[in-house]
């Protein structure tokens, strides 16, 4: 996993040293620590590859087939994956994927697996 992060980073740095630089420090201090804060934990590389890919390129607001702006029938794919695997995992009838922040995300988390009384 560090390696395919490191090639970023050198990608990154064949245009912008100073970047690429700043992006090693990143990847350094999260080597080090240990972070208990869901937003700021360690994606997998898939997860890495997806967020670095074209989908980063399509403004997406609003939901799959209901969109403010045209052109997101591919992403719209993708969201409806995410929508359904969610629902099929929590055994939901509807899933929003679209969290507005991290602490939101945090919350409806811990209300979908935490009971009263469980420590976090």
């Amino acid at each position: 996993m560090i390696m395919k992060m490191l090639d970023t980073i050198g990608f990154v740095s064949e245009f912008d040293k100073e970047v690429g630089d700043a992006m090693g420090l990143e990847l350094a201090r999260q080597r080090r620590n240990l972070e208990l804060i869901a937003s700021e934990n360690i994606v997998s590389p898939a997860v890495m590859a997806a967020m670095g890919s074209v989908l980063t390129n399509k403004y997406a607001e609003g939901y799959p087939g209901k969109r403010y702006y045209g052109g997101c029938e591919d992403v719209d794919i993708v969201e409806q994956i995410a929508i359904d695997r969610a629902c099929k995992l929590f055994g939901a009838k509807f899933a929003n994927v679209q969290a507005h922040s991290g602490a939101q995300a945090n919350t409806a988390v811990y209300f979908a697996l935490l009971q009263p009384g469980d420590t976090v």
